[in-house]
């Protein structure tokens, strides 16, 4: 059996395009409904989610192989977290609150097998299909894609050694934890902010490595494309269930005119 191609990870070295969708349901029908919609990626967080590897599994077994290409972000920069979500078949990592090259660094080890790193060695588990992946061992390290998130102002401080480090794919930009950094706390749109996040951008094409964000922001999503970003989460699943339920349910208790709900 083949090694499965990464495909997220080659359009991140192309710096091609590509858009997708945060999920943080922590359910595996959630990722089926999603994974047909056409996305070219889906993130399953496993940070600010309640989302344990059993979940997650199911979860990875709901996209599929061949539809949106599943990307994981790790709870913290933790080799034993990151061994266990690369055991169940993960190619795409986002790690969390990267402040140094030395934590990217540290991050890089976590990916890959030893003499190159120190990833615990599983001859039998999910990522080689059982052991049915031919030289899955030697192979494994290539199709990893390694992301790291910068979300701090000491971090961007930092921002080209990070992002140099042998073995990092590309940089996310976390808006909200940045904004809370540069004190503009649930204020990702001050000026202060997106003034960084654009500079961000324009840093990262200097030296070659894709840059990602999130937003749920139609305008902004569109606005930081033209920046240069390129792996760009446009929506999250549970803020467009909860907008669509908010919406459906206030169109039938309101009555019409008076802007109170209808109790009768």
């Amino acid at each position: 059996m083949d090694m499965m191609q990464n495909r997220f990870k080659q359009g991140i070295l192309e710096r091609r395009r590509q858009i997708g969708l945060w999920s943080s349901l922590c359910s595996n029908i959630g990722a089926d409904i999603v994974a047909d919609s056409g996305f070219d990626w889906i993130l399953l967080d496993t940070e600010h989610s309640p989302n344990e590897l059993p979940g997650l599994l199911s979860q990875l077994q709901a996209i599929g192989r061949d539809q949106s290409a599943p990307v994981v972000r790790a709870a913290w920069n933790d080799a034993v977290l990151i061994k266990r979500l690369l055991d169940i078949g993960v190619q795409s990592l986002l790690i969390p609150y990267v402040q140094n090259a030395q934590e990217a660094q540290h991050a890089v080890a976590s990916v890959r097998y030893p003499p190159a790193g120190m990833r615990g060695v599983s001859a039998g588990s999910r990522a080689s299909r059982y052991g049915r992946v031919a030289n899955y061992l030697k192979k494994a390290d290539d199709e990893m894609c390694l992301l790291v998130q910068v979300e701090t102002r000491a971090a961007l401080d930092r921002l080209e050694e990070i992002a140099l480090v042998e073995g990092v794919d590309g940089v996310f930009i976390g808006p909200s934890d940045l904004a809370a950094s540069l004190g503009h706390l649930g204020q990702p749109q001050a000026a202060e902010v997106q003034s960084a996040i654009r500079e961000a951008g324009a840093r990262l094409a200097a030296v070659g490595k894709a840059a990602g964000i999130l937003t749920v922001n139609e305008a902004e999503a569109r606005r930081y494309l033209e920046w240069g970003y390129t792996f760009v989460a446009v929506g999250i699943d549970t803020n467009l269930l909860a907008k669509a339920a908010d919406s459906l349910a206030q169109s039938f208790k309101k009555v019409e005119g008076s802007g109170r709900p209808d109790v009768t």
